[in-house]
């Protein structure tokens, strides 16, 4: 199946309106990066507290934040979860700063502490409590008579478990009132609940906690994992093709990635764990799709040995143009998808591979074989042999003569 048949674009006419192109793009983004936004790293690898919250309403950003903020948590991050299943959640993420290293948990109970509106003085959260602190309580007060014996443990066991099964998966998460426990325990067992617990109108869902030397070492193994695959892929470009070919691969994955992350930037968004694995996946899609156009390059540079390297490049970028575009378009729309509807935890993720499937197709087309060409050009002026260019059989000084004059 073929979209484009005999297409003749000059995508090489074109090399300057590319090259603007990206020069905007790549300088905005490091501008971001330098001046702006920084590289707005995740929790994944600076450290810190991540907590998601589920309300009983629609949440207040505005109002979380202005409780945060009188708990003296000055940089919190406050954002809403989207996305099925996700109704009424927001995300609060806290830097390792502003809890404590020694005491990881410290945030979550700073955040649960702050955002208690109702607390109610002397009693405990019932949303936020666990089946064994609502057991040792009933054990405690004993509303059932049962005494001292072996029977009463397990007996407040189960009754504390069905309460958090039905508050976590019935009422996903947050109870508005004790009295909804009627009907699903022992009635005198949950009237006593009220003496020494209260409702509020969230419930802590899940909570995760990194330590700042595992951030530390995720960032250094991040780092070394593009860095070894921009190596990877210069070796294998230099043995399989020529070593110019791996260049225009490396400067083009480079510059796939500098887009990228520049539009993190840009954004403000987190580059989290996810968001690396989807850059390493980009750098091998784009290079996947700029090893397509340097096969049918070099075919044709075995055909045509009598045409110019630039008229070869542009013949060859419209040969597999079609396939380039049905690839990248296929993937695209996979991953536009997965970007509208996939929710908060992949949103990172296909969000980078939407910018990366766009700009590697395009880097491709627009900055890997134009480097090739710019090469053979420079080598032309300095009068040496343009290393894209298949070595001419013979090897004596008349042989060579008499090609040329052929």
């Amino acid at each position: 199946m073929e979209f484009f048949k005999n297409t003749n674009i000059d995508f090489l006419g074109k090399k300057w309106y590319f090259l603007t192109f990206s020069l905007i793009f790549s300088v905005a983004g490091l501008l971001s990066m330098a001046f702006w936004h920084g590289i707005p790293l995740g929790v994944d690898f600076r450290g810190g507290t991540i907590v998601y919250v589920k309300y009983a309403h629609t949440p207040d950003i505005a109002a979380i934040h202005s409780a945060l903020d009188r708990a003296g948590l000055k940089n919190a991050r406050v954002q809403s979860i989207v996305g099925a299943g996700a109704n009424n959640e927001v995300l609060i993420a806290l830097d390792i700063q502003e809890t404590s290293e020694q005491d990881l948990s410290k945030g979550r109970d700073l955040i649960k502490q702050s955002l208690e509106s109702n607390a109610v003085p002397g009693k405990q959260d019932l949303n936020n409590s666990s089946s064994i602190a609502i057991a040792d309580n009933l054990l405690k007060n004993d509303p059932l008579h049962l005494g001292a014996g072996s029977d009463a443990n397990p007996r407040y066991t189960a009754i504390a478990q069905a309460i958090v099964d039905y508050r976590d998966k019935t009422k996903g998460g947050v109870l508005n009132s004790i009295d909804e426990l009627k009907t699903v325990a022992d009635p005198t067992a949950v009237a006593s609940l009220g003496n020494s617990f209260f409702t509020s109108d969230f419930g802590v869902r899940n909570v995760e906690i990194v330590g700042p030397q595992v951030g530390k070492q995720l960032r250094k193994q991040a780092l070394l994992a593009t860095l070894y695959s921009l190596a990877g892929m210069l070796i294998y470009l230099a043995l399989r093709f020529e070593w110019i070919y791996g260049v225009a691969a490396v400067l083009t994955v480079f510059h796939d990635t500098l887009i990228t992350v520049g539009a993190f930037s840009l954004l403000n968004w987190e580059i989290s764990l996810t968001v690396i694995a989807a850059i390493l996946t980009l750098i091998g899609y784009s290079n996947n799709d700029t090893i397509v156009v340097f096969d049918r390059i070099r075919e044709n540079i075995k055909l045509l040995r009598r045409d110019k390297l630039a008229d070869i490049v542009n013949k060859s970028i419209n040969q597999t143009l079609s396939r380039t575009i049905l690839t990248a378009g296929l993937t695209f729309l996979t991953v536009l998808a997965l970007f509208l509807f996939g929710g908060e935890v992949l949103h990172g993720f296909s969000f980078a591979l939407v910018i990366g499937i766009l700009i590697g197709t395009y880097s491709s087309i627009a900055i890997a074989a134009p480097i090739l060409v710019a090469y053979q050009e420079w080598r032309g002026e300095q009068g040496k042999r343009p290393v894209a260019m298949p070595l001419r059989t013979g090897s004596g000084p008349a042989q060579t003569k008499e090609k040329v004059k052929a």
